[in-house]
């Protein structure tokens, strides 16, 4: 016969497992458990067995366990823990890869219908088509500003309507309309709200970043460094290139406003006195991007139309 725990007993065994996983696991996830039924928070729990525990309790006694153990340890970064306990939320303690981790936990929504004075999550949009209610049911439809019509004896629904507006409270209508209907259009499980790593507190939303948003960031900072590098006149690695180029542009400079000279000024020096030479430069390079474009637009011209030149080269057409 099982021993039956008091409460204060209770509450040194949960301690105890919670300092064991705080101990053991240096990643968790913490998720809002609003309105997630026991049979799928166990299959939750089945489907994370082997890397992962999912942990839930009492706010106030996870708080006095973390600091207990975080003054024994003298480990502080369990206290980032503290801020993110608010509400109905559990820990999900894991040692594997976070985002395979919150992609699994994401999996196991389960339909819910709407109740009375819950608050939607999302609209609510009732499609159109046939209902399978019979006429006496239209005191639904003429409450909720529904359009319908009686197509052979049952309650048809002419065009969509959005019932409910996410933010918006439940009515009792709505709800009987919806049950009426079949339809659950709300739909809950665990949601990942914070992610703890090693002491370290960040959004979900980071789990969700790729190699290309990382390049793009980092880029991003470069550019930041190298313009402040430049306004400052600071010398760093990314805005090396620049002072580079810069500094080639002011002795450049210098050459053309004077009389000294180096090979690379030479040439820059002979355009300037003969600006034709731009020209003559660039005339090749338009002459042949001008002659490629009529080249290809005329051999299918040749494909095309090869018994009319033949005739024009015989002097004679079809008709003469």
């Amino acid at each position: 016969m099982a021993i039956k725990l008091s409460k204060a007993e209770k509450k040194v065994q949960y301690d105890k497992k919670l300092c064991r996983l705080l101990d053991e696991y240096t990643q968790l996830l913490i998720v809002a458990a609003d309105n997630v039924g026991s049979n799928q928070l166990q299959n939750i729990r089945q489907g994370l067995r082997g890397e992962s525990v999912v942990l839930m309790g009492k706010n106030t006694l996870i708080r006095r366990c973390i600091k207990i153990h975080a003054e024994n340890t003298g480990n502080n970064a369990f206290l980032n823990l503290l801020p993110l306990l608010v509400g109905n939320v559990g820990m999900i303690f894991t040692k594997g890869d976070l985002k395979e981790v919150s992609e699994e936990v994401a999996k196991y929504k389960v339909g819910a219908p709407a109740r009375v004075g819950l608050v939607a999550p999302i609209d609510v949009i009732v499609p159109p088509g046939n209902t399978g209610l019979d006429p006496s049911q239209t005191s639904f439809f003429q409450v909720l500003n529904i359009p319908t019509k009686i197509n052979k004896g049952t309650v048809e629904i002419i065009t969509p309507v959005e019932l409910i507006k996410k933010g918006e409270k439940v009515g009792s209508s709505e709800a009987a309309l919806l049950a009426k209907l079949g339809i659950r259009p709300f739909s809950y499980g665990l949601v990942v709200l914070s992610v703890y790593n090693d002491g370290s507190v960040f959004s979900p939303e980071v789990l969700d970043l790729t190699d290309d948003d990382l390049i793009e960031k980092f880029a991003g900072g470069v550019s930041m460094v190298t313009a402040l590098s430049l306004a400052l006149t600071y010398p760093t690695l990314a805005a090396a290139p620049h002072l580079f180029i810069n500094a080639y542009k002011n002795v450049l400079a210098v050459a053309l406003a004077t009389e000294y000279s180096y090979p690379q000024a030479e040439k820059v020096k002979e355009y300037l006195k003969d600006p034709s030479k731009f020209a003559v430069a660039a005339a090749p390079v338009a002459a042949a991007e001008t002659a490629a474009a009529p080249a290809k637009a005329a051999e299918p011209e040749k494909k095309e139309e090869p018994a009319e030149e033949s005739d024009d080269d015989m002097g004679f057409s079809l008709f003469d």
